[in-house]
């Protein structure tokens, strides 16, 4: 079953990230960009932050999270 069959409706999904992977704690298509609040299907998630429990759009937004918070929790 793909994720993105109409069973599962457009739903933001709630993850817990890990070093190289991702736990899906609640289902859902997509998660948002905590630097732009840009939707970011599921599938395509590959930026991250483990310890702030974010994701990114982009490495570009990835960058900017770090210059701003830097490794701070």
């Amino acid at each position: 079953m793909d994720i993105l069959e109409q069973k599962f409706g457009r739903s933001e999904a709630k993850l817990r990230y890990f070093d190289a992977d991702f736990k899906v704690l609640e289902a859902g298509t997509f998660v948002r960009c905590a630097i732009s609040g840009k939707i970011i299907p599921v599938v395509d998630l590959k930026y991250w932050s483990v310890d702030r429990q974010e994701a990114y759009v982009d490495v570009d937004a990835a960058v900017e999270a770090y210059l701003k918070y830097g490794n701070e929790s």
